[in-house]
């Protein structure tokens, strides 16, 4: 990305006048949030980053109160005792002991949970297992759950009986391996997700991705992504979906198995070192400038962003049609598109020839410099690309 070249010493910036400092990273582009727990802050990190976001729940959380499932699976534990408790988040752990309490189980919950070996994922678990006044036997440095499961293994687990807490997330293989190393298995599904009631906003946000409106969709749970996915094909946009995000639509996932079910369709995913949501905001703010070239147009600078134009590290507000338009044109920076061409592009349909003038006065007005774009006479028009750089984009 273009930034303005710092003063230095011996050129002193213009007294009273602050050198621009560029558009946050951000700005320009639309991302989607999938996310129904902790939205709010996810949302709120990408708008201090300058993004634009559509929001669109894939999933619904069952409340703890009303989950027969998870009463069912306490009420096994409180029948027969568990050897071994593993504890997977904090929010599921203290969710699970408060829904207990609210149907008078807790106390007796905790005696169970006091006289088994309790494995902690991480310091946040572990954290909510100390207040909740027990004691963990051992946590993993890595916060891996393939850590979790290599201890077990290496102890031994045949004869054991071992409550796993889970929080809507997959553990592909995990019970399976425990199951065939002996152990008799009690999932305990804490904060179960089923489709959201409502699926109006999904449905826009997946012909937002299908449309390519949508600069990247984020994806914070594996389940959120395959309700995505089993929403679109319901509506006969699987393909479509799948196509713009292998190519266009940037899939950000939190972790390794949260992509699980878009990587089972070939779709790459990009996903941060640490699968925290402030490392997800930052790889979005990593990657997304990064996908997007700059141009040498008419002596400036020029970047293209989702709805927005960078022009000399300054961002400009673009109309849609003016978006389209100058999408076209930088397929080919140079080279003369024709109004036809550039009509096809346009959203809507019912148009003529003048719709692209009316819409490239605007889009000229926008960018507040004309020269970028020149008229061909009775031909069209073109990005006025800077001599010397037409062999670098005319592939």
């Amino acid at each position: 990305m273009h930034r303005p070249t710092p003063h230095t010493p011996s050129e002193p910036a213009p007294q009273g006048r602050t050198p621009p400092a560029g558009p946050k990273p951000l700005a320009g582009f639309t991302v989607g949030v999938t996310a129904a727990r902790r939205a709010e802050e996810l949302i709120a990190l990408i708008e201090r980053r300058g993004g634009t976001v559509l929001h669109a729940p894939a999933l619904r959380i069952v409340p703890l109160a009303d989950d027969g499932e998870l009463l069912s699976a306490t009420r096994r534990l409180l029948d027969t005792a568990p050897d071994t408790v593993v504890a997977t988040t904090a929010i599921g752990f203290r969710g699970w002991v408060e829904a207990a309490h609210g149907w008078d189980l807790g106390e007796d919950l905790l005696s169970r949970l006091a006289g088994a070996e309790l494995l902690a994922r991480g310091p946040k678990v572990r954290g909510a297992i100390r207040a909740a006044g027990l004691t963990e036997e051992w946590s993993p440095a890595s916060e891996s759950m393939a850590e979790v499961l290599d201890r077990l293994l290496e102890e031994g687990v045949e004869g054991r009986r071992i409550a796993l807490q889970l929080h809507g997330e997959p553990l592909p293989g995990f019970i399976e391996a425990l199951r065939a190393g002996g152990a008799e298995v009690v999932p305990v599904p804490v904060y179960r997700w089923q489709p959201p009631l409502d699926p109006a906003p999904l449905d826009r946000l997946v012909d937002a991705v299908c449309a390519r409106a949508l600069d990247a969709v984020t994806f914070t749970s594996a389940p959120a992504a395959a309700s995505l996915l089993e929403r679109a094909a319901l509506r006969g946009l699987r393909d479509d979906v799948l196509a713009a995000l292998r190519h266009d639509v940037l899939p950000a996932c939190v972790g390794p198995v949260t992509a699980l079910p878009l990587q089972a369709h070939d779709v790459p995913t990009s996903q941060p070192e640490r699968f925290r949501l402030g490392p997800l905001v930052q790889l979005l703010c990593g990657e997304l400038p990064g996908r997007v070239r700059s141009l040498p147009v008419a002596g400036r600078r020029l970047e293209i962003r989702g709805h927005a134009v960078v022009l000399d590290g300054e961002l400009r507000t673009v109309p849609p049609a003016g978006m389209a338009l100058l999408r076209a044109l930088a397929r080919r920076p140079g080279w003369v598109v024709p109004r036809a061409d550039l009509l096809r592009a346009l959203p809507g349909t019912g148009r003529d020839e003048h719709a692209v003038e009316t819409a490239m006065a605007r889009l000229r007005s926008a960018l507040g410099a004309p020269k970028l774009i020149q008229t061909v006479v009775k031909r069209g028009y073109r990005l006025a690309l800077d001599p010397g750089a037409g062999e670098k984009y005319d592939a």
